[in-house]
């Protein structure tokens, strides 16, 4: 299951040594709404090689203003704190996987 991200524990999370994939998203949003099984999936996947979760950005805002998230679904990928790619929009199952492969 991915994890839930939230403003209070993404600063430990962004500062593990793990790849961070950060699902942004809500709950009105119809493309976000399909992206939610893949990032289950991979987040069941790659449990204990990579650190996968989905932050509500109607819940929190610290996050959406500090990488200036202006449209979602967004998929951050953070090695160190740092973004190394995003994928803006719906990205299918497979662009998503490979892209953790390439980064883990």
């Amino acid at each position: 299951m991915a994890l839930q991200i939230t403003d209070q524990n993404a600063p430990e999370l962004m500062a593990g040594d793990k790849l961070l994939v950060i699902d942004f998203w809500a709950t009105w949003c119809g493309p976000c709404q399909r992206l939610t099984p893949i990032v289950e999936a991979l987040a069941e996947k790659y449990d204990g090689r990579a650190v996968i979760g989905k932050y509500n950005v109607d819940e929190g805002e610290d996050l959406t203003a500090q990488f200036r998230i202006r449209n979602i679904p967004v998929l951050l990928f953070l090695k160190g704190g740092e973004v190394v790619h995003k994928f803006v929009g719906a990205a299918s199952h497979a662009e998503i996987e490979a892209k953790i492969e390439e980064l883990i």
